[in-house]
């Protein structure tokens, strides 16, 4: 158990500290340079995982709430309303970038391609929803988490050191399985059928290319290298997700949770928080190039 906190710690920080260097980057390509779409979109999944991260388990704003003396149960409503939001946006964030690299990388003689000169007016709208759709819909879980009190006496479920789930109506917890399933299954889907038209894109324009120009000539595209990211992150993704909710699914039937397996489900959560922002700096060459100069200038000054 000692041993899976040590790795849960170094994960979290290692994600934190990832997706803040993402996150003043793209706010420095905003503020200075004329940022892409796909820049304006990007931007907010650091922000969402910084916050994800924080609010999982037993570390991060709960520790904020304990020393400005906040009551334990007003901080478990917060942690877990504000982890509740900030993960269905991961996932509408995600499941919006998939579709937005599929509608760029269409051909011209493709359904998709009459929606890529109204691309930034959907987005906006799309942002809009989205906030407030996952600001609402979590809002009724709020009522179903408090201060862990005796789990003997009110059947109380512990899922953190300070909090507990209450127990609903079977109704209500039908209920609210079904639509979170429901929403999140057809977000997967989309991301799924966006990967899958993806790749055939790629495969036909790398066999085009194939065909039209000798292996000399070939090169990684920042279009492919773009949609390869994507692919990558939805994979990552579409795989953290299904054993977070097989996890949870088991947990909420079983109404138990042991400390190990939520210690396992926190670190299956913070996964993707924490792999996304490794995987887009990695491949963003104005990000490469800028660490690489500032390696240069470094070197420079210590050899002076």
């Amino acid at each position: 158990m000692f041993s899976l906190k040590n790795v849960l710690y170094f994960q979290i920080g290692l994600g934190v500290l990832a997706n803040t260097f993402l996150l003043f980057f793209y706010i420095f390509i905003i503020l200075v340079h004329r940022p892409k779409l796909m820049d304006l979109i990007s931007c907010q999944l650091p922000f969402i995982h910084i916050v994800l991260i924080l609010t999982g388990g037993d570390i991060g704003l709960t520790d904020v709430f304990e020393s400005l003396n906040f009551e334990n149960d007003f901080r478990c409503k917060a942690t877990f309303y504000i982890h509740r939001v900030m993960r269905g946006l991961s996932i509408c964030i995600t499941c919006l970038l998939s579709v937005f690299q599929a509608v760029t990388i269409s051909p011209s003689t493709s359904l998709l391609a009459k929606f890529k000169h109204k691309l930034k007016r959907y987005m906006i709208y799309a942002f809009f929803y989205m906030w407030f759709l996952n600001l609402s819909f979590s809002s009724n879980r709020i009522f179903y988490v408090g201060a862990f009190t005796n789990a003997s006496e009110t059947n109380q479920m512990k899922v953190t050191k300070y909090c507990s789930l209450f127990p609903m109506n079977y109704i209500i917890r039908a209920l609210n399985l079904t639509v979170t399933t429901s929403r999140d299954v057809f977000l997967v889907g989309v991301m799924l059928t966006t990967s899958a038209y993806m790749v055939i894109s790629l495969f036909r324009h790398h066999r085009q290319c194939k065909h039209l120009h000798s292996l000399s000539y070939l090169r990684v595209s920042p279009e492919k290298r773009a949609t390869q990211t994507i692919l990558l992150l939805v994979v990552v993704f579409v795989i953290t997700y299904w054993v977070d909710f097989i996890i949870s699914s088991t947990a909420v039937l079983l109404w138990m949770y042991h400390p190990v397996i939520l210690t396992v489900q926190t670190f299956v959560v913070n996964a993707y928080p924490t792999i996304t922002p490794l995987v887009q700096i990695s491949s963003d060459n104005r990000i490469i190039n800028m660490l690489r100069n500032l390696q240069s200038k470094c070197n420079q000054i210590f050899k002076q």
